[in-house]
């Protein structure tokens, strides 16, 4: 059980350090909504040990971090098709 929990805790904190700046925003709101966390913040950063927040904390976490997976997921293809028709015809050809 406690392999699995940390395993967990290691997931959701990698997937919280490659988020942009606004998505990471989100988590920390998430996260002080939490009474019973702690925040430590330094000149380097915010730090949170994930060890200590509640269940219900982690579980909106989980949620937060498919819902921007799955996101990313529907709005590559079509920041690619956009880029793809911008390209053909919106670009001047060079004379």
């Amino acid at each position: 059980m406690y392999t699995y929990i940390h395993m967990n805790l290691d997931h959701i904190k990698q997937s919280i350090e490659s988020f942009p700046k606004k998505h990471q925003i989100e988590v920390l709101k998430i996260i002080k909504n939490s009474s019973t966390t702690t925040i430590n913040e330094n000149k380097s950063g915010i730090y949170i040990n994930l060890t200590f927040l509640p269940e219900n904390t982690i579980s909106q976490l989980q949620k937060y971090i498919e819902y921007v997976k799955d996101q990313e997921s529907v709005l590559t293809p079509f920041e690619s098709q956009k880029q793809d028709f911008k390209n053909t015809f919106f670009t001047q050809p060079m004379i």
